[in-house]
């Protein structure tokens, strides 16, 4: 899944949800400097919003598809695995990772993660949750359970839910906390909403990981019967977000 972002990394980039100014200006006032490392930079989205304020950021980006999209929209970019990235001695005031961490193993990746930040620099983890109308996000279920996909999760299941990320920034936090190097992560959610389209949710849904690699007729036999249900509720329904991440200080030496 993770290898397959960068098969559209045009439709990615225009489907893919942003983040609201609220929570980029709480991360941005945090920032000791105005050097940051994105980790899993993609398409640059989660990049974007912070060039625009004034900073400077380096990618590392493991699909090199992706990769070269951002390098399109300005941003330098180097094609690895966290993991594996070598830094040559480089240090930077923030790294960000949105809707990225869960693919970097929790315990190395915090571990690169301090040894690439200044004393007083910040982690920040992020990912958007969203959440359909109640009855909608139901009828979404309903066609994703009548198809053999293949996949082991419905992603409509839990669409409903708050805190669907708690556990991988549960898992990300005990990764930074063996490390030693970082004062305790603050939790952030910042709650936001969009009117959203029966095309441009289709687009969207159809680039999501998983769904992505459905086969022709099975992704088709997907969206036809979600555009089915929206087009019930009068083609366009109001999509609730809630971005949510942790914050972590790297300490002072």
């Amino acid at each position: 899944m993770a290898e397959s972002f960068g098969d559209d990394a045009v439709r990615f980039d225009r489907t893919r949800p942003h983040y609201p100014d609220a929570f980029i200006d709480e991360i941005a006032r945090r920032m000791p400097g105005r050097a940051i490392l994105d980790v899993g930079i993609g398409t640059g989205i989660s990049s974007r919003p912070f060039g625009d304020r004034g900073f400077t950021v380096l990618g590392v980006e493991a699909d090199p598809r992706m990769a070269q999209f951002a390098r399109l929209q300005g941003f330098d970019v180097e094609v690895a695995r966290f993991e594996e990235w070598v830094a040559a001695g480089r240090m930077f005031d923030g790294l960000i990772a949105g809707q990225t961490w869960h693919w970097v193993d929790p315990v190395s990746g915090a571990a690169r993660a301090a040894d690439v930040l200044r004393p007083g620099g910040c982690l920040v983890l992020f990912w958007n949750e969203a959440r359909p109308p109640a009855e909608l996000a139901a009828q979404f279920g309903k066609v994703f359970a009548s198809l053999d996909t293949g996949l082991p999760f419905n992603p409509w299941a839990t669409a409903l839910r708050r805190g669907a990320y708690n556990g991988i920034i549960n898992v990300a936090e005990a990764g930074i906390r063996a490390t030693n190097a970082f004062r305790p992560i603050e939790r952030v959610a910042f709650d936001w909403e969009t009117t959203i389209s029966r095309d441009a949710w289709l687009e969207q849904a159809s680039t999501s990981g998983g769904i992505n690699r459905l086969p022709k007729e099975r992704l088709e036999a997907l969206l036809a019967g979600m555009g089915v249900a929206i087009d019930a509720v009068g083609g366009e329904f109001v999509l609730a977000y809630t971005t949510v991440g942790g914050i972590a200080e790297r300490q002072t030496l």
